[in-house]
């Protein structure tokens, strides 16, 4: 472990300005930090503890949806009657991730920020653009069980590993983010994430110093919401395909509509384009199958992670059945 500072700050401008100082991260439940602290992918000169700050609440929204603060725990935001009621899929997907243990420090700004589980990117002796932009991706020609089919580059093709994330991406969540000027903005979490092209260290829009405060939800819409993960083993596993869905049906013909993937790209991945195909349409296995292969149309294989093409072909046809079951 290499020597470093902490600071604790007391409120929100002392934590963004220190923050900002050049070699400075946050952290506050510190599940993934801690780790790649001690495997020294990442050695931050110090660490901007913000356990201390107000940001640990969950809030009704003026136009009825619902403000997560960034410090609110993964345990308490699956098990918030609000959540629980309004917006299932999130519950479901934050309890397939990781364990009770884990879940009980992870905070909803933290999940966001995971690093990717890449195996090149957690050895330090093997070369790797995220680490080390320039060095090369270990990860092409290689081990590529966990890799990303869609959204990757000739620089990087890791995923993103958050269930949590996949969730928010179906629920068309915003960050708030505040810079170091004490200003506020927010983002659609569909913005939030950068694909790695030729900067995969470039992975999120946060500036030096800018604060993950909240994340909101829009108000709740009426359908099904699943969310379906396919792992290696039952759990504490991350996924090799996910599936997030809210659908709606009335009349029996499809209305609203919105599909997230995780574990098949950099960043959770999700076409509005292609959802089009759905809106509006009578349920049917071919008019998924359609849908599914317009998903995959620019999916591409490494060689060990080719089976992720049709495994996620089955799975989101698998959950749109399910999601529309009752209106066929």
């Amino acid at each position: 472990m290499r020597p470093f500072d902490y600071v604790r700050p007391s409120g929100m401008p002392e934590a963004t300005r220190e923050a900002s100082r050049a070699g400075s991260a946050f952290i506050a439940g510190g599940t993934n930090l801690l780790d790649l602290m001690k495997l020294e992918v990442m050695a931050p000169d110090r660490l901007v503890d913000i356990n201390r700050l107000d940001m640990g609440e969950c809030s009704a929204t003026p136009a009825g949806g619902l403000r997560i603060g960034a410090l609110v725990t993964n345990s308490d935001l699956a098990a918030d009657e609000h959540v629980r009621r309004d917006y299932p899929l999130l519950s479901r997907a934050l309890l397939a991730g990781a364990s009770g243990q884990l879940r009980n420090k992870a905070t909803t700004g933290g999940n966001l920020l995971q690093r990717t589980r890449c195996y090149y990117f957690y050895d330090t002796s093997a070369p790797c653009n995220k680490r080390e932009p320039g060095s090369g991706c270990s990860a092409i020609g290689g081990a590529t069980r966990l890799h990303a089919i869609l959204g990757a580059s000739e620089h990087c093709i890791a995923t993103h590993p958050s269930d949590m994330a996949v969730a928010m991406q179906a629920l068309d969540a915003a960050v708030e983010i505040e810079n170091v000027e004490g200003q506020t903005r927010s983002v659609p979490l569909s913005d939030f994430y950068r694909l790695p092209g030729d900067t995969p260290q470039v992975e999120t829009v946060l500036g030096s110093g800018d604060l993950i405060t909240a994340v909101v939800l829009p108000a709740p819409v009426k359908g099904s919401q699943i969310y379906r993960k396919v792992r290696d083993r039952a759990s504490y596993a991350f996924a090799l395909v996910s599936v997030a869905a809210v659908v709606g049906v009335e009349d029996g013909t499809i209305g609203s509509v919105a599909l997230a993937f995780g574990g098949v790209a950099p960043r959770p991945w999700r076409d509005h384009e292609a959802e089009r195909i759905l809106a509006g349409e009578r349920p049917s296995d071919e008019l998924f199958a359609r849908f599914a292969d317009e998903i995959l149309r620019e999916a591409r294989g490494q060689g060990g992670n080719d089976f992720k093409i049709p495994l996620l072909r089955r799975t989101l046809i698998a959950t749109l059945q399910s999601a529309t079951d009752e209106s066929r």
